[in-house]
């Protein structure tokens, strides 16, 4: 069945002009046109300010396309200055586009920052009206749900007060409360949660996903934290330089915009300075290579990994280290680790190779990074780094027949662990 686009942007491009548009006074840009004339030196600058050329531009967006479908929960994540603010800028009309075509169907209800579209001087529930206004809504329509709107900020103490009183997470919640309450299709939203308390923020999080599967308005959000990504979102578009660099399911984009998409993945990988911590920049004890048997990166559920080290030890004499491995997900928490049961006989030299298998079957499907640690245990117990690699090989996990009784496993809920299945005790 053919689902109905409510957004579609068509190459579209936001340019920029670099540097300062104008001095703020009259008498400050004549002094400045009149020194850049003679050739001298602006007298209005700074001390360390750089002059941009009047010609020189920025591209904010270079070229983006996609289309949103009614009832869709799209998340648009990207380091910054990616895009995804100018993004979200371009759809609820902030600014408009320099080239290509934006078709958006359906009235936009957003929030782009902190107390966007309210006015500090009038009291909450004058702008719960004031909202209603901008959206078409008559004095009627805002009077029947003047109440739920209330109710959801928790901000009833104070909401015929002036909002410029409030704090930035009274805010957060009244904003909130007025744009998922009024009669918009679509909801624009920018990294406002941020803000707001944790308990409030699922409380948001719980609202989008019951006003997009109930009400089948369209979600938009944009955000760095990609635990809310997961709990909101069923497809993500990645952002990189002004441009789209992938567009489909949300662990994939996760992996892209973390940089830990599969295709990167090396089988065979040669330990550079860079890839080692910082702390740990010239060890005695160190890993020179590391080498998997599987080439693809791609392991199914239970499979064992399989790999070779190579561990250089320039110590003055023969040594005894223990090896962890830590397996991290595409945000970079680390959800499992394993360590060697007894110590590494290591001898003098580079020749030290040895091989390692870890058991996976607790792994459910994902992508996933491989961290790798050498280190000493003390007379007391407490343990001593020696070598540190942080996140130096990519792998991925995929579904074995039969593994959680056919069904797709969701990380969203159910997490990176699977403790297999519950047995039934006979009395």
């Amino acid at each position: 069945m053919e689902r109905e686009t409510v957004i579609r942007i068509e190459n579209v491009k936001k340019q920029y002009r670099l540097g300062a548009i104008g001095g703020g006074t009259l008498r400050g840009d004549l002094q400045s046109w009149w020194a850049r004339k003679r050739g001298r030196e602006d007298p209005n600058l700074k001390i360390g300010q750089e002059v941009y050329s009047s010609n020189e531009k920025f591209y904010a967006l270079n070229g983006i396309s996609f289309e949103v479908y009614k009832g869709e929960r799209l998340g648009i994540i990207g380091g910054n200055g990616a895009g995804k603010s100018t993004t979200l800028k371009l759809l609820s009309r902030v600014t408009a586009p320099t080239e290509g075509n934006i078709y958006i169907k359906g009235r936009i209800s957003s929030m782009l920052e902190v107390g966007t579209g309210f006015h500090p001087e009038l009291t909450g529930r004058e702008n719960i009206y004031l909202n209603g206004a901008i959206l078409g809504m008559s004095k009627a329509e805002v009077d029947s749900k003047i109440e739920d709107i209330i109710d959801f900020s928790e901000c009833r103490q104070f909401i015929d007060t002036p909002v410029k009183r409030y704090s930035s997470g009274m805010y957060v919640k009244l904003a909130f409360s007025v744009a998922a309450h009024l009669d918009s299709e679509i909801l624009v939203m920018d990294e406002v949660l941020a803000v707001g308390d944790m308990k409030f923020q699922q409380k948001c999080l719980k609202k989008m996903s019951e006003v997009a599967e109930n009400e089948g308005r369209t979600v938009l959000y944009v955000s760095h934290n990609m635990n809310t990504i997961r709990q909101l979102c069923d497809r993500c578009v990645v952002l990189e330089h002004g441009k789209v660099i992938f567009n489909g399911e949300v662990e994939a984009a996760i992996a892209k915009y973390m940089g830990m998409d599969i295709g990167r993945s090396n089988n065979n990988i040669i330990i550079q300075p860079s890839m080692r911590d910082s702390n740990y920049s010239k060890p005695n004890i160190c890993i020179e290579k590391i080498e998997f048997e599987n080439e693809s990166g791609v392991y199914k559920t239970g499979e064992v990994i399989k790999f070779n080290i190579d561990i250089n030890n320039s110590s003055a004499e023969k040594d005894n280290v223990y090896l962890r491995i830590m397996v991290n997900t595409s945000d970079g928490n680390t959800i499992m680790m394993s360590s060697t049961e007894k110590a590494i006989s290591l001898e003098l030299g580079m020749n030290n190779k040895q091989t390692f298998c870890f058991d996976s079957s607790n792994i459910v499907p994902g992508n996933y990074s491989l961290s790798f640690v050498l280190y000493r245990v003390g007379e007391y117990g407490a343990d001593k780094n020696v070598d540190v690699l942080r996140d130096v090989y990519n792998f991925s996990v995929t579904e074995s027949i039969g593994f959680n009784h056919n069904m797709p496993w969701n990380t969203q809920w159910w997490g990176h662990i699977s403790n297999g299945y519950i047995k039934q005790v006979e009395r």
